[in-house]
């Protein structure tokens, strides 16, 4: 591990047209020769700490080398944990076989991915929402698709966002160009609309005072809160996007988590094809966090201001910027879509229901409001009056359990842990355990803990 500490103005930093340098960044920098005269894309100045998931990282391992001899739980990052099911990792491996025959190898494929998976993506997961295969882009995950679509959209776009959101959407619109300056005090970019989305508005933003934007970055079930948006309130957005022809970015990467009957695309909503273009994953569907592959949906009808198809453009972003999709990640997504991988998923995912169930029952017994829980594997626990960070690093101090703090999703996160369901029984189990040991003895430590509730 290194850490960067800026040198003094004397530095050969004094070349960069900022004048304040982000000091939040915790790394030692040593100047290993002559500057050049590159300047520093002011963009990536402006970004105000480390992406949130490698600093939780960095002090997970500090907490290691702290207590070597701890056995640390993560109920942090979404990391999937359970095997991938044996007859999806059988086709993966029976095509990296083939290719070492002169009749299996392939080389280079489609950009947009392999005919056959666009093909099952369309009919597994948007069946009678008249989602043509030519309309579906595979990539190598979600967030690799949100930055290609930061490229699609470029510097001079404004945008909005839930407020807690998904960091990525903030981070991108920033190194991207979008926005301004990040605000101490507020804790937000200039630039960027902020969605309050909290238990005040069912976690859903206020459209009647939301200002119009270019594009609407939207998250459902939402990471971080584990809420899943209404079929009434998707009809809104629509609406609304409609009326001020913008465009929807929906994430849709936890709806196979969904129990309630809730709209899992976007596309449910009539009028959805000429304003929004979702973005999904096989990560969380069916462990493929690291394997990597994902997709984003185009539809035709959605076009620019002078009519132009927004597909097209973003045909020529993917063929530009991606080579494609591991072909044997590919071959790996088609026997997730067969009858036999769909089962087979499904036990997975209940697995991890199963375990968002226990830290649930856990977390209310203890008098903690909880939100989320129910339509994703995330919970959105309340710690009225304290900070998150504080609540994070008591946490891991005293029962070496990494949660991730709210704040890290925006200011509409103060106040809140969010917790996953993601991880070994187990662990899960021992977590509830050590959680309990340490409320019941510790609450002092948080001034206001408020009666058990929970809240999708």
């Amino acid at each position: 591990m290194f850490s960067l500490k800026f040198f003094s103005s004397a530095s050969c930093l004094r070349s960069s047209p900022s004048k304040t340098v982000n000091s939040s960044l915790d790394v030692e920098f040593r100047k290993l020769g002559g500057c050049t005269k590159l300047i520093r894309n002011v963009n990536l100045e402006k970004l105000k700490n480390n992406y949130l998931f490698p600093e939780i990282t960095r002090r997970e391992l500090e907490h290691i080398e702290k207590h070597p001899n701890v056995r640390l739980i993560s109920l942090g990052t979404g990391d999937t944990t359970e095997p991938i099911p044996k007859q999806i990792t059988s086709d993966m491996c029976n095509f990296a076989h083939a290719l070492s025959t002169v009749e299996g190898y392939r080389g280079y494929g489609l950009e947009q991915g392999d005919k056959a998976l666009r093909k099952a993506i369309a009919d597994t997961f948007y069946g009678q929402l008249h989602v043509k295969s030519n309309e579906v882009f595979v990539s190598d995950g979600a967030q690799s698709d949100i930055s290609r679509l930061q490229l699609l959209l470029g510097s001079g776009v404004t945008i909005a966002v839930q407020d807690p959101t998904f960091p990525a959407y903030v981070d991108s619109s920033v190194i991207i160009g979008q926005t301004g300056y990040f605000h101490e005090a507020t804790k937000k970019y200039q630039n960027i609309v902020y969605m309050p989305c909290g238990p005040n508005n069912s976690f859903f933003p206020d459209l009647s005072v939301t200002p119009r934007t270019d594009v609407i970055f939207f998250c459902s079930p939402n990471n971080p809160t584990g809420y899943v948006a209404s079929r009434k309130q998707l009809q809104q957005l629509v609406g609304f996007a409609k009326t001020n022809g913008s465009i929807i970015i929906f994430d849709s990467a936890y709806a196979a988590f969904i129990e309630d009957g809730s709209p899992r695309s976007i596309y449910e909503i009539p009028g959805a094809r000429e304003v929004a273009i979702e973005v999904s994953s096989f990560s969380k569907f069916a462990g493929f966090t690291g394997v990597r592959l994902g997709w984003t949906i185009i539809p035709d009808e959605l076009l620019y201001s002078n009519g132009f198809p927004i597909i097209i453009d973003f045909h020529r972003i993917v063929t530009t910027s991606f080579n494609g999709a591991s072909n044997i990640a590919q071959a790996g997504g088609l026997a997730c879509l067969s009858p036999v991988g769909l089962k087979e998923i499904r036990s997975v995912i209940n697995y991890y229901k199963e375990n968002r169930k226990i830290l649930m029952e856990t977390l209310v017994s203890l008098g903690l409001t909880v939100y989320g829980g129910v339509n994703a594997p995330y919970l959105w626990v309340h710690f009225r009056g304290s900070k998150s960070w504080d609540v994070f690093s008591e946490i891991l101090e005293n029962t070496h359990i990494i949660t991730v703090p709210g704040s890290g999703f925006g200011p509409g996160g103060e106040e809140y842990l969010r917790i996953s369901g993601f991880g070994r029984r187990e662990d899960i189990v021992e977590a509830s355990k050590r959680l309990r040991r340490f409320f019941n003895t510790r609450t002092k430590h948080f001034s206001v803990l408020s009666s058990g509730a929970n809240t999708n």
